[in-house]
């Protein structure tokens, strides 16, 4: 019961988890063309949602996503189920595997023991291929890890059945037939066009008025919640920025280099140099992250909230003109694909 799988490590979960099913289907595809063709890149500041108790940011669109927006565009067919019962998910599961079904499901990290204990935490969200079974244990292509693991049934159920914030409830998804769309052209336009909208959209709590809000209430923590927590709000911002998923600026990272896929698509040079901001704004993010770390550690006093919540305010200030110019290129290219 051993699917023949083409495993690869990736950044993210899910867009590993997308690029390696359009693989496995016969659409081969890059991790960044998976995010790219999904409009994966976002940005929330959401404080009445807590994650562990404490403020939800985001940086890129909802879990699940990628995944319906990818399929949506490439016309792919695909089957996607949550369960009230542990036994049917798991049962389902056993029958799609006889089959020869790569099956993705969501889980939570902190119930996958194959993670070292150090990078368990409890984030629901994260998505992961099972390609076989032996026993009572899976074979998983989990996107993040470099070879395939395996997976007792017991944790594995404990995993996909977690409670919390985005419980996965079983959640499973697979493909039903492969992508009827081959030529990425107007997928990818597609999914550049989400970016721009999602970022640019009159959203208090979400794009670039997400992140100024953000910068906006950074600079009341302090006051509002006293030092230790303040300092808990920040620690929980760094860490949704690098490290549940792959965070601010590993997501800008990756759709700099679907940008840069583009450029080659297209045959449009302006692309390319898009690619290049971004990975300077992704820059100025791991920046963010590292004086704010240097500020929880109280390794620098001149690093203050005011200051941090400056950073932030300069991001949005860098990022607002490159999804206008973005949305400009868009538009050239959709003119040009149309005249031939």
């Amino acid at each position: 019961m051993i699917v023949d799988f083409p495993h690869r490590q990736s950044a993210h979960c899910e867009s590993g988890a997308v690029a390696n099913l359009l693989t496995h289907a016969g659409l081969p595809v890059s991790e960044a063309m998976a995010f790219g063709l999904g409009g994966g890149l976002f940005f929330g500041y959401v404080p009445f949602v807590k994650l562990n108790g404490l403020p939800l940011t985001t940086y890129r669109c909802r879990p699940g996503g990628i995944f319906s927006r990818v399929t949506k565009g490439l016309h792919c067919p695909v089957h996607q189920q949550r369960y009230r019962s542990q036994q049917q998910a798991m049962d389902d599961l056993d029958r799609l595997l006889d089959e020869g079904v790569a099956v993705g499901v969501q889980t939570s990290v902190f119930w996958l023991p194959y993670i070292p204990a150090a990078l368990r935490f409890h984030f629901n969200a994260h998505n992961l291929i099972v390609i076989g079974k032996e026993g009572s244990r899976y074979l998983i292509s989990d996107p993040v890890m470099p070879e395939l693991v395996w997976c007792e049934a017991d944790d594995l159920v404990k995993a996909r059945f977690a409670q919390g914030a985005l419980a996965p409830r079983g959640r499973c998804y697979y493909l039903k037939e492969p992508p009827q769309v081959t030529d990425l052209r107007q997928p990818a336009l597609r999914g550049m066009k989400i970016v721009c909208r999602d970022m640019q959209a009159p959203v208090p709590v979400g794009g670039i008025r997400g992140m100024r809000f953000l910068a906006k209430s950074m600079r009341q923590w302090e006051q509002r919640y006293g030092t230790r927590r303040a300092i808990s709000c920040l620690a929980q911002l760094i860490r949704m920025q690098e490290e549940i998923g792959t965070g601010g600026a590993g997501f800008r990272f990756i759709y700099a280099a679907f940008l840069q896929e583009c450029a080659e698509l297209y045959d449009h040079q302006e692309l390319s140099r898009l690619a290049e901001r971004l990975t300077e704004i992704g820059d100025g993010w791991r920046g963010l992250a590292v004086n704010a770390a240097r500020r929880c550690k109280g390794r620098d006093d001149s690093i203050t909230f005011d200051t941090l919540a400056d950073q932030v305010a300069h991001q949005a200030d860098v990022e607002e003109p490159f999804y206008c110019d973005l949305r400009l290129v868009v538009k050239d290219v959709q003119r040009k694909l149309k005249q031939g």
